[in-house]
Parts: structure tokens; sequence; C-alpha cells
């Protein structure tokens, strides 16, 4: 027996008009095209399907166990229609995201706190990059947005500037180095260095100060958490070097100091790696516009 789309919306339109009639006119056919439908599914089933001598119309035992199925089957239809228009006029889709920069998830939230509220029907998600090959993973489609501060010449990825950041000294007031106006590579000789847990070369303070200067200091000690991070720093455990947003409340803190890195200061910039395709995307291009609106507002802080 084939049974087709059409034919479970004809059974159900049939069951709830009460007769062929208005049920013609609710699929928009004509009476005779959807009588001939009636007759040619009963024929494949073998058994009626309706009690004809019945007013209004019934189904048979059969039939409905025909409505039952259609019930089932057609709200699902219609939602993988919806959600195919959606797709179609961009109002839909995922946007999984992995970020190359661990700081990052104190900035991020917001931002995806605010695309959630404006694009609710977008499966959204996070994934630390820094556990996997982000940009292959994007490529493969595996993840939909890189949020990166190093952009490479990918064939069929973009990426679209975010914003620019220091990496700034971060230290308890008590510090010896806090008389200083600004640090040097050099000045981290002896220091216990409190980093995120994550390859020296995706460290800001590594790769753009000590290993260029060939600079080691005393120890790096990895913590997860920002906050712990700076409550070490706050007992005089160690130095720091994070993003400027990061630090933002402890500009107004008596506990730390941050100072700049080097005379003139280390800037840096992140980018969203998307894939070329997708990058005019409405929920594409709108994240990535809230995401620089949020950072503006945390460096103004």
């Amino acid at each position: 027996m084939h049974i087709e789309f059409r034919h479970l919306r004809t059974v159900k339109a049939i069951y709830e008009c009460g007769g062929v009639a208005r049920a013609a006119d609710q699929l928009n056919i004509t009476q005779s095209a959807l009588s001939h439908q009636i007759k040619a599914l009963e024929d494949q089933a073998g058994v009626e399907l309706f009690v004809r001598r019945s007013k209004p119309m019934k189904l048979s035992a059969a039939g409905m166990r025909l409505l039952r199925l259609a019930n089932q089957v057609l709200p699902q239809v219609e939602a993988l229609v919806e959600e195919f228009e959606g797709l179609r006029d961009g109002s839909s889709g995922r946007m999984h995201i992995a970020i190359e920069c661990h700081a990052c998830f104190e900035w991020l939230f917001p931002v995806l706190e605010a695309f959630r509220k404006s694009w609710p029907d977008v499966d959204v998600d996070i994934r630390p990059g820094l556990a996997f090959d982000a940009l292959p993973a994007l490529q493969k489609e595996e993840v939909d947005l890189v949020v990166s501060s190093d952009p490479e010449e990918i064939p069929g990825v973009t990426f679209t500037e975010l914003f620019d950041y220091k990496a700034v000294f971060v230290a308890s007031a008590s510090h010896p180095l806090a008389e200083k106006p600004y640090v040097e590579a050099e000045d981290f000789r002896g220091q216990t260095l409190i980093t995120y847990p994550v390859e020296r070369s995706r460290l800001d303070v590594f790769s753009q100060l000590l290993t260029p200067a060939k600079v080691e200091p005393a120890s790096v000690r990895q913590v997860e958490l920002t906050a712990v991070i700076l409550l070490l720093v706050a007992s005089n455990r160690g130095v720091a070097v994070l993003p400027d947003w990061v630090v933002r409340e402890v500009k107004y803190s008596s506990d730390y100091v941050t100072r700049p890195l080097t005379e003139t200061g280390i800037t840096r910039r992140l980018y969203a790696a998307t894939r070329t395709v997708d990058t005019d995307k409405p929920f594409v291009s709108d994240l990535i516009k809230l995401a620089r609106k949020e950072a503006t507002k945390l460096q103004s802080q």
C-alpha cells in the first residue's frame, strides 16, 4: 500500500469536516477529485475507510487507524516545512561557536543572551576551541563560528574583525612591580606567572612578549577561572596578564594594579571566523554586531 501525505490530509479533512463537499473546499480541490482519491486509497487498502451511510460521514475502524497516523505524521511534516522556510529566509539555523580565547567566555555570555532573545529559532552552543582544532572543524561544518585572534588564509573561510583589546599586566598593589609605569619581558624573571590552562602559544603574554624575548618566568601556575586568578594575584601569590575587558572591575579596586605591557602597550585583535557562504546570513551578521557592541560596552566601563 502506497500512502502519500495527501492521503493523510484527505482522511483528516473528511473527519474534521464530516463530509466530502466541505473537505474538498478545505483542501482546495474539486469534490469529484476528492471522491476519486478516496476510492483509489480504499482500493489500495482493500478495506473501506469511511462509513458512507452515516451523516456526518464517519471513519471506519480502518479509517480511524489512518487518522491516528495522520495526526502523528502531519504535524512533524508541517514543523519540518517551517524549519526549511526558516533556513531559506535566514530566521533559523545553527550557531555552534568555538572559542580560541579562554577569557572570551565572560565576554561572550552576555552576547549570547541578547542573541537568544532576538533569534529564538537558532540553535546555539559553545565549545572551547582550545580542546580541538577549531578552524578545521569550521571547514568541516562541525562548528559555525570560531572566535580567534590569529587570522589565516583559508579557502572558504572569512575572518571578520570584532574588536581590539590590550593585554595588561595585573599584580597586587603591594607587589614591587606595582611601582613601575609599565612592565617589560625582563620583569617576569623570578615571577610566578598565573595563566589559564592552555598552550603557551595561545597566551598573549608568551606569544607577544616572553617567547620573542626568550624570557622564562620562575614558574607558571595554571588556573581555570578568572576570579581565582584575581584572588591569587590579590594575595600576592603571583602575577598575571589578562585582556583589558576582563580586568574592568580591577580598575576600581585598591587590591590590584594594572600596567601596560611594554612602554607602547600590546594590542591584539579578535576575529569571528565563519564559512564565507554563511557570513551574510542575518543571524550570523547580527551575532557579530552584538559581539562588537558588548565589547565596546565592557571597555568603556
